[in-house]
Order: C-alpha cells, then sequence, then structure tokens
C-alpha cells in the first residue's frame, strides 16, 4: 500500500494503550485535576476554576500537533498535552474543539475557546486582534512533494500547483517566495494531504512538522530544499487579558524548563524526524519582529 496506514495505527494504538494523551473534544485526561493555587476574583484564571475546564481549541487533522487517534476517537499531539499541562496549573479539566486555522482568531473573539493551541504561527498582524504567548515551538516553512517529483524547493515552484491551508501565513509566504506558483487553498492539511497523494496539487507548503506528519502516513512523500520562512508558534489568548497571557506564558515557561518540553519533544516529533530536542529560546518580542504589520495595524 501507498499509505502507512496500517503502520501509524499500530503506532497510536501503542500510543493508547500507554495512557498518553488520552483527552478528547469532550474533555481532557482522567480524574480531576486539583487547583493548585488561588487566583485572583474576577480574572479569567478564577472564571475557569469556577467553570471546571478550560476550552481548548487544537487541530484534530495535523499530526504530530493535532490530531484525532482513529483508535480510540480521542485527539491527541503535542498542542493537546499541553493544553492538558494549562489545565492541570489551573486545576480543571481541558475540554478540546477543532480550530481550523481559518477560524482560529474568531473562535478567541466570540468566546467559542479560551486558548488556541493550533499550530499558529506569532505575527504582527494577529497581535493586532488577539495577544500570544511566548512561543512554544519554532517550526520551519517546507515544501512537500511525491517522491518522483523534479521539485527541489521553493524556488521551483513557479507555475506549479501547491496546496496551503487557508488563513494560514503561507498565503503570504508563497506569493512572496514563490510568486508565479498557483496556490490551491483549502480548509484543513488534511485536504492538501490528500490532493498532493492523488496529483491534483504538484505540492504543499507550510510548517515542516506538519508535512512529516504527513510523511509518517505516506512514506512516498518527501520534503525537498531548505527551510524558507521561520515560524514561532504561540497559544492565542483574548485580545487585552494581559493577566492570562502571563499565565499561560509562565506554564510554558515551567515546561520549557523542567524537562517536560523535551519529554513532548521526543514523544510526538522527536521520534519520527530523528532530530534532538531544542528547547525554544525565542521571546514573544523576537517572535514579532519576524513579521511586520502588514494588514491589521
Amino acid at each position: 500500500m501507498r499509505q502507512r496506514g496500517r503502520w501509524l495505527a499500530a503506532v497510536l494504538t501503542t500510543v493508547a494503550l500507554l495512557g498518553v494523551a488520552c483527552g478528547d473534544d469532550n474533555g481532557g485526561g482522567g480524574g480531576t485535576p486539583q487547583p493548585t493555587g488561588q487566583f485572583p476574583a474576577g480574572s479569567t484564571m478564577a472564571e475557569l476554576q469556577a467553570a471546571g475546564e478550560v476550552v481548548i481549541g487544537v487541530k484534530f487533522d495535523v499530526p504530530p500537533f493535532g490530531f484525532t487517534n482513529p483508535q480510540t476517537d480521542e485527539v491527541e499531539g503535542f498542542d493537546v498535552d499541553l493544553g492538558k499541562a494549562i489545565a492541570d496549573e489551573l486545576g480543571v479539566e481541558a475540554r478540546f474543539v477543532e480550530a481550523i486555522s481559518d477560524n482560529r482568531i474568531p473562535f478567541l473573539q466570540d468566546g467559542t475557546v479560551d486558548i488556541i493551541l493550533s499550530t499558529m504561527t506569532i505575527t504582527t498582524d494577529r497581535d493586532a486582534e488577539i495577544d500570544f504567548s511566548e512561543p512554544y515551538y519554532v517550526a520551519e516553512g517546507r515544501v512537500l512533494v511525491p517522491e518522483d517529483s523534479d521539485i527541489t524547493g521553493v524556488g521551483d515552484l513557479g507555475g506549479r500547483t501547491v496546496c496551503t491551508a487557508l488563513g494560514s501565513t503561507y498565503e503570504e509566504n508563497l506569493k512572496e517566495n514563490a510568486p508565479d506558483a498557483e496556490l490551491r487553498l483549502v480548509d484543513t492539511y488534511s485536504e492538501c494531504f490528500e490532493l498532493v497523494q492523488n496529483g491534483a496539487v504538484d505540492a504543499v507548503s507550510t510548517d515542516d512538522v506538519i508535512l512529516t506528519g504527513m510523511i509518517i502516513q505516506d512514506d512516498t512523500l518527501k520534503l525537498v530544499g531548505e527551510g524558507y520562512t521561520t515560524e514561532p508558534y504561540g497559544a492565542g489568548i483574548a485580545e487585552g487579558d494581559t493577566e492570562f497571557q502571563e499565565f499561560v506564558s509562565e506554564v510554558i515557561a515551567d515546561v520549557k524548563s523542567d524537562g517536560r518540553w523535551e519529554q513532548l519533544y521526543d514523544e510526538w516529533i522527536g521520534q519520527y524526524t530523528g532530530e534532538p530536542a531544542e528547547v525554544p529560546t525565542m521571546t514573544l518580542e523576537e517572535a514579532l519582529e519576524l513579521r511586520p504589520c502588514v494588514d491589521t495595524c
């Protein structure tokens, strides 16, 4: 078979049996976390404790960051486990809902979710509409093609059909780096995956770790060329909620400093890429400097 579906299913089954990342779209892990501290009255943290849950928007189709395990029908991945760490610090349950690239910011603005952990790159345009935590992962923009393709990198995309997600940074990245490419914009990366498999597009371009998830499922696909963008991921938080922004950033800092980040990386990413864990040191200010404001500020 072209797809390594049976192999991936076996991996996912093993993960499930180990009890790893056992949350789904209706709730988080087993048991009820205990509050770890008192928060100021009226703060988002206090309100979430009173509600007993935090609603987190994640991807459902982007291994290894957020994907539905076909064996358990539960959502798992790096972003999911990071969300559970935030929920544990609040002493509440994590409830996960699907947030695709194009609805992440609206979900925060209309209160559908409390946090976004959905492979979202920190940009100044987005920062004009929402707030971000400190970066928790730094990806690179790459190109994915079938193994028999003659495309060797972003420089070969002129005149080719390239898929990426509507509302992602790659709408602009590709216009800048491959202005003659024909863009195929879709709602989810799983659609891009299917399109490149059936030959409807010549390539997919997005973050390297998202593309790695596609290769895990189909080893007839390959990454080509060097990284051509830097994509620092941040947790999205409603605009102006400084206390909650600082709280989430502190939890992420703790995860990065106490060894949990390396564990998450090795479990969800390193075992597939073979690359060693490198805890991100980029600050929020440095991340924002990478993307000068273009549209909304």
